[in-house]
C-alpha cells in the first residue's frame, strides 16, 4: 500500500497548522522530560551517505542547534553503509536513532533487538538493474542468474516483490549478498547478472555506468516506506529529545521537497556525490515525514508474514509491539 496521504504540500501544511512539534508531542513531552541534569550529554545518530535528508540535516546542523536549546551538549553522527549494521548498533545501544528501509527492522525485531519505530517516510527509489550490454531484458530472464542485494536491506524486499510479479521467488535465482560498495565492483566487473539497490546508488549506476532498469519502485507493487528507528530505552527515557530530532528532520524534509536543485548542491558537497546525481534522486523522490500509522504497520506486518512464510525469519512477529507511542501524549 502507498504511504497514506502525506505528500509534500500536505505535510508542509500540517507543520504550519499544528506548530510541528505537536505532531510528535514534543511540547507535551518537554514538560514531562526528566531534569536537564538527567538529559543525555550526547545524542548519537546513525546516518548513511545514501540518505539525502540525513546528509542535509548533518550539513546544516539543525539538530545540534535544537538539542542544545534543550540542554543536550552534542550530537555524534555515526556513518553506516546500509541498514542492517546500523540496526545492530541501535539495538545494542551504541547509537540512539537512525533511518533505514523497510526490511532491516523486520530482521531486527525477529532477533529480539531493543528498538522501536519512531517515524515513517516514503522509501527511497529502488531499482533492479542490469549492465548496459546485458542480454537480459525482462525480470523473467533472471531465473538462474546471480542477483546481488544487501541481505536484510530494503533491496532484499524489493527483489522478492519484483520476482513475484513474474511468478519467481528467491529460489529461482542465485542471491548474492553484497553491500553497495562491493556490489558496485561486482556489477561493473561482470561478476553478477543483476543488482537491486536504492538511490543514490541507483542513479549513479544509471548515469556513470549506463545500467538498465528492469523494474523500479515507480511500480506501486514494489513501493514501501522507510523508517526512523530508535533504541527503545532511549525513546522511553528521553521522549522530548527524540521528538525534537524528528521535528527537525521533518523540517529538513519539507525544505528539500521545495528546493530540490538548490539542496542537491548542498548534498553533493557534503557527500562527495556529483550534484547531477542528487538532482536525479530528488526529482523522483517523495518528501514527507510523519508518525507511524496503520498503513505503515500493515505494510510491515505483511512483509514480516511473507518473510516468515519463506523461512527468511524464524518466527512470527507483531510489528505493532515495537511502534513507539510518545509517553508525553498519554
Amino acid at each position: 500500500m502507498p504511504l497514506k496521504s502525506l505528500n509534500r504540500r500536505h505535510f508542509a501544511a500540517t507543520l504550519a497548522a499544528t506548530a510541528s512539534p505537536l505532531l510528535w508531542g514534543a511540547a507535551a513531552s518537554a514538560n514531562a522530560q526528566t531534569p536537564s541534569a538527567a538529559l543525555p550529554k550526547e545524542v548519537r545518530l546513525g546516518w548513511q551517505k545514501g540518505s539525502a535528508i540525513q546528509v542535509l540535516a548533518r550539513k546544516q546542523g539543525v539538530i545540534e542547534q535544537r538539542l542544545k536549546a534543550l540542554g543536550v551538549e552534542s550530537v555524534k553522527w555515526v556513518e553506516f553503509q546500509f541498514g542492517p549494521p546500523m540496526l545492530e548498533a541501535l539495538g545494542a545501544g551504541a547509537i540512539d536513532a537512525g533511518s533505514v528501509g523497510d526490511t532491516p527492522p523486520i530482521f531486527a525485531q525477529a532477533g529480539g533487538s531493543n528498538l522501536v519505530y519512531a517515524a515513517a517516510t516514503p522509501s527511497s527509489p529502488h531499482a533492479v538493474l542490469v549492465p548496459r550490454n546485458s542480454p537480459i531484458k525482462t525480470l523473467a530472464e533472471l531465473k538462474g542468474k546471480k542477483v546481488a542485494f544487501g541481505k536484510g536491506s530494503s533491496a532484499h524486499n524489493v527483489t522478492i516483490k519484483a520476482l513475484a510479479t513474474v511468478g519467481l521467488t528467491l529460489r529461482d535465482i542465485e542471491p548474492v549478498f553484497l553491500a553497495p560498495a562491493d556490489a558496485t565492483a561486482a556489477f561493473n566487473g561482470g561478476n553478477i547478472d543483476a543488482w537491486t539497490v536504492w538511490d543514490p546508488y541507483y542513479a549513479i549506476a544509471e548515469q556513470r555506468y549506463g545500467a538498465r532498469v528492469l523494474a523500479d519502485t515507480s511500480d506501486k507493487r514494489l513501493t514501501s516506506s522507510s523508517y526512523y528507528m530508535a533504541n527503545r530505552d532511549f525513546a522511553n527515557k528521553h521522549p522530548a529529545v527524540l521528538a525534537a530530532v524528528l521535528d527537525e528532520i521533518g523540517k529538513v524534509t519539507v525544505k528539500a521537497g521545495r528546493n530540490p536543485e538548490e539542496l542537491a548542491a548542498v548534498a553533493a558537497e557534503a557527500s562527495g556525490i556529483d550534484a547531477k546525481i542528487w538532482v536525479s534522486v530528488f526529482g523522483r523522490s517523495e518528501f514527507s515525514l510523519g508518525p507511524v500509522g496503520e498503513t505503515q504497520i500493515a505494510q510491515q506486518q505483511q512483509l514480516a508474514d511473507t518473510f516468515q512464510a519463506l523461512g527468511i525469519i524464524p518466527r512470527k512477529i507483531n510489528v505493532t509491539d515495537i511502534v513507539w507511542r510518545n509517553p508525553g501524549l498519554r
